[in-house]
């Protein structure tokens, strides 16, 4: 027997030994919101950890998204392919990049002369105040985890009241895909002296323009 298989007959034997049966769904479904409720609460909740919350209309978004890049000054943005990406692109003044090549190839740019990266999400979730995101070669998971600043694109009308709800609207368990991310803020870290930082590894800022129409 290998040691994964020891780990794994250790860990399945105290499940059955708990008897802790299936999880309660309900509990975790009974959280409801409307729609206006439930834009309200995802804003609450990602600010409440540092995030930034534009509210936007789906025909104006990169306006907003230009004048964000451009009162900050960011000279030069990532931004990954597809429709949605070249929107982004033509609204953006400054230098725009695109996650066109392996990371092997630009690693060095990408950590050191990117300011600023622009990401679509597949939702978000109204209890926690998270955005979901599943990465594709379009827009690697890096563009989300490297620049200094994240700018994410969230449709109102793709926020689920709770994890679970999304877990299922979704059909998660018939689609996983390789990487799943839940970004509630920027990057923070409680590991130095248990003193929650932010900013620490990843972006310093998120920034979510969110359709709300």
């Amino acid at each position: 027997m290998s040691a994964r298989d020891r780990i794994l007959q250790r860990l399945q034997s105290q499940w059955i030994a708990s008897d802790a049966g299936d999880p309660d769904l309900a509990v975790h479904l009974d959280k409801q919101w409307s729609g206006d409720e439930r834009l309200d609460r995802f804003q609450q909740m990602i600010e409440s950890v540092h995030g930034e919350v534009v509210r936007v209309n789906r025909k104006d978004w990169s306006e907003h998204l230009a004048r964000i890049c451009a009162a900050e000054g960011f000279e030069r943005v990532l931004v990954g392919a597809g429709e949605v990406a070249d929107q982004a692109a033509a609204a953006v003044s400054g230098e725009v990049r695109r996650y066109d090549a392996p990371i092997n190839e630009w690693k060095g740019e990408l950590f050191s002369n990117i300011d600023a990266a622009f990401t679509s999400t597949r939702g978000g979730i109204a209890e926690t105040g998270s955005l979901v995101m599943w990465p594709t070669p379009d827009e690697p998971r890096l563009m989300s985890l490297v620049p200094p600043v994240h700018i994410a694109l969230l449709d109102g009308q793709t926020i689920g009241n709770t994890f679970t709800e999304v877990l299922t609207e979704q059909g998660w368990a018939t689609q996983m895909p390789t990487n799943a991310l839940l970004v509630s803020g920027p990057s923070k870290s409680a590991d130095i002296a248990q003193v929650l930082a932010y900013g620490v590894h990843g972006p310093k800022r998120l920034i979510v323009l969110l359709i709300q129409d």
